[in-house]
């Protein structure tokens, strides 16, 4: 997920996303502990996408409090 899709999504879309990946990476890091995973970027992946996200919210945090430049 890019950055510009991110900045298309409302902030309610955006923190529901982050919930969905923050159990998926969870779940993925149990499963690590007892097998190889399928994919394991997949992990660095979903913690990169989460960082998005944050950073998403924050930019808007910044502009809507006039704090931004």
């Amino acid at each position: 997920m890019q950055s510009e899709e991110i900045r298309e999504m409302t902030d309610e879309d955006i923190r529901a996303r982050i919930v969905e990946l923050d159990e998926e990476r969870f779940r993925l890091r149990i499963r690590s502990g007892t097998q190889a995973l399928e994919d394991p970027l997949r992990l660095r992946a979903i913690r990169r996408t989460i960082a998005r996200l944050h950073t998403v919210l924050r930019e808007r945090q910044l502009t809507s409090t006039g704090r931004g430049r």
